[in-house]
């Protein structure tokens, strides 16, 4: 993972977010590339952006910009991150001096080995959920939703929500250099939940011969939800890190009966890594 991709905009976990792409980064001798974000306007704006955002002047534009580079640069000056390092090193770069849309980060984000976003707030504030979901269904990478609390590691415990479907497949295959270098691996699995596919023990005993250190679990849901026995048996576990396939079931199901991917997305207080 020696491309990360942060898209900055002002809110009030972007120092979180800031501080899980430099904790990647120092695990892997990462280049960090930065620029300013803002969502896609004025087609078909979404219903979480908020009216403020479509009539700013071109100034204001700048002024965000301006104010998105100063927290990046800032930040990584900080901690010691140089702009031009060498092979193996930290380094960072700002990218170009405009406002770039949700749109532009689904496109852009698939050069990059891992996009690094926060979790989505509220409806009328940053980080949205159009973000996400831009990134998610349209880079092809995958994205670590970091919540507003720091973390202080990510990737030294990790918890795998495994439900045998192609995008938790396609997740965990992409989060193999984090799997490698995790001190423990679960691999939870859900009685009654899940797509026709491998069980955990099989995805387990794969990773093994990777040499990963992974162990096999399986919970039932009892009284709770698919999202929050996850959640749950994440913090039982001190994960520091859930792997999970985003949206096996379609949006539009998940926006009216609800889903696994929806909960965790509005109630996780650790670090996602998904794919799509």
């Amino acid at each position: 993972m020696k491309a990360i991709l942060v898209p900055v905009e002002p809110h009030a976990s972007i120092r979180s977010v800031l501080d899980a792409a430099l904790l990647i980064a120092g695990r892997f001798g990462s280049h960090i590339e930065g620029l300013a974000l803002g969502p896609d306007i004025p087609a078909s704006i979404a219903f979480d952006v908020p009216t403020s955002w479509a009539i700013l002047s071109e100034k204001e534009q700048r002024d965000l910009v301006e104010q998105s580079r100063q927290l990046f640069e800032g930040f990584m000056l900080s901690c010691g991150v140089q702009q031009a390092g060498v092979a193996d090193e930290v380094s960072c770069r700002w990218l170009g001096r405009q406002l770039f849309g949700d749109s532009y980060i689904g496109s852009f984000g698939r050069v990059f080995d891992l996009i690094v976003l926060g979790q989505p707030g509220s409806r009328d504030e940053p980080p949205r959920l159009a973000t996400v979901e831009a990134a998610l269904f349209e880079s092809g990478r995958p994205i670590l939703l970091v919540p507003p609390a720091a973390p202080a590691s990510i990737g030294e415990t990790i918890m795998i929500a495994w439900n045998g479907s192609t995008e938790t497949a396609r997740t965990v295959a992409l989060a193999m250099p984090l799997l490698a270098q995790a001190s423990q691996v679960i691999v939870l699995t859900l009685e009654g939940w899940g797509a026709d596919g491998p069980s955990g023990d099989e995805l387990t005993s794969r990773l093994q011969r990777n040499g990963i250190k992974a162990e096999a679990v399986t919970r039932s849901m009892n009284t709770h939800s698919p999202g929050e026995e996850i959640l749950e048996q994440a913090a039982a576990f001190h994960a520091d890190l859930l792997i999970k396939g985003a949206y096996t079931q379609s949006r539009l199901r998940q926006f009216i009966f609800g889903g696994a991917t929806s909960h965790i997305l509005a109630h996780a207080r650790v670090p996602i890594l998904m794919a799509h």
